[in-house]
């Protein structure tokens, strides 16, 4: 990885914003990591664990590693780009950058922004279920409380947001690992063990659980491209900003990994994969521990999901503004908070409206392939790119031709099975 000169850098293929107020250049790599992880690391492990492990067996790690070497294709297609264009809604700016349309500048970051706003509308339901165990409050009065505060955090500052966030991401950690030292402290040969989860090349059977099961595991790793629309908040972003991808991705596949071994070799497989609470399951068995200590720790971990995707789709909404493909006023910044308070603003009444009255099983779906189709149209861009020999600014962090293609041609794939397993749902 290389360096390059000042966070400044500016590009060409994008219009300068003419915006007297700007965003704050405040966050460092690691905030910038402890949101890539807050992110990633999220109200999925605790329920994709139990499917995960229902389709691979004892082989669900091995499928994490599958997922995470697959997307890291993508992540470095994100981190040559986002050298190449350091600013907010980076996906629409690669786009644009790429092929010069506007529309489809538009697209990208409608589909980013979409799978957000969507994405946090649910988890806001989830955190809503959890705060039930231990506030007796109407649904719709927890739903809208936590909306509204965790917006508040975000519009409040960047640096507050992050820090929040990080925080939440601590504890989050913390939870997952007092399984793993639980499960590796207990008597059970569980160490021992640790080599039984990888199958011989030979083994075509367990390859094939391991293979079908990292379709469900993808969904558990994506989550670092959230950090490239933090841009222009970010200290020398050019320098930073592949650091960040690369570690947030690399710790998030350590940690899946780990937790995805004790859960299927702390107890009977088929028992976690028929768990609606697979992972409260698991911590009971590893520490002993009553499940309100989990039941408080996914409280932590949803919250932590509203909060940094309500970041990301302000940011992108501001980018999209500066890029001249919304109204100005989604660009403006408070000069106080230092924040995008209108997009903000809107992002929080989006989310509260669907997570209030909108059935949001079919949009959950319908995010998933919001994420592969920006990633496939990412990946798509930066071949563009290098076809047409753009070359990136001086001492940017660079790719081999064959990596984007490489992401292209597995987004593509992901795509085709997500798509056939809706399918197969009707």
């Amino acid at each position: 990885m290389t360096t390059s000169g000042p966070s400044t850098t500016t590009t060409p293929d994008l219009p300068a914003s003419g915006h007297p107020a700007e965003l704050r250049r405040a966050l460092s790599l690691p905030l910038l990591v402890l949101y890539g992880l807050g992110v990633t690391i999220g109200a999925g492990i605790y329920v994709l664990i139990g499917a995960t492990a229902g389709r691979a067996g004892v082989h669900a790690p091995l499928s994490f590693v599958i997922a995470a070497l697959v997307m890291g294709f993508s992540a470095a297609s994100f981190a040559e780009l986002s050298t190449r264009y350091p600013v907010s809604a980076g996906e629409a700016a690669y786009v644009r950058g790429a092929f010069n349309s506007g529309a489809l500048s538009l697209f990208a970051g409608g589909l980013v922004v979409f799978a957000g706003i969507v994405s946090a509308s649910a988890i806001s339901v989830g955190a809503a279920g959890y705060l039930g165990e231990f506030l007796a409050l109407p649904r719709a009065i927890l739903i809208a409380g936590v909306v509204i505060v965790m917006g508040a955090i975000a519009a409040w500052g960047i640096v507050q947001s992050v820090a929040f966030a990080g925080l939440f991401t601590v504890v989050e950690i913390g939870g997952l690992a007092a399984i793993v030292i639980g499960g590796f402290g207990a008597e059970t040969g569980l160490r021992s063990s640790f080599v039984e989860a990888l199958p011989s090349l030979g083994d075509t059977e367990a390859l094939a659980m391991a293979l079908s099961a990292g379709l469900l595991a993808f969904f558990a790793v994506i989550g670092f491209e959230d950090i490239v629309n933090l841009a222009e908040e970010t200290r020398n972003p050019e320098r930073v900003l592949p650091w960040a991808i690369f570690l947030t991705l690399a710790g998030t596949t350590v940690v899946y990994v780990l937790v995805a071994f004790v859960a299927v070799w702390s107890g009977p497989v088929e028992e976690l994969a028929a768990s609606r609470a697979p992972l409260s399951l698991v911590f009971t068995r590893t520490t002993g521990l009553t499940p309100a200590a989990i039941t408080a720790i996914a409280i932590v971990a949803t919250l932590n999901g509203i909060i940094v995707q309500m970041v990301m789709s302000a940011r992108v909404l501001y980018g999209l503004a500066r890029q001249q493909s919304l109204p100005a006023i989604f660009a403006r910044i408070n000069p106080r908070t230092r924040t995008p308070l209108f997009s903000t603003a809107v992002v929080v009444a989006v989310i509260l409206t669907l997570a209030l009255l909108i059935p949001l099983e079919a949009l959950a779906e319908a995010t998933s392939l919001a994420v592969l189709t920006s990633f496939t149209l990412v990946n798509l861009s930066l071949i563009r790119l290098k076809l047409a020999r753009r070359a990136p600014p001086a001492g940017a962090f660079r790719v081999w031709a064959w990596v984007p293609v490489a992401g292209f041609l597995s987004c593509l794939g992901f795509l085709a099975g997500t798509i056939a397993a809706l399918l197969g749902a009707f």
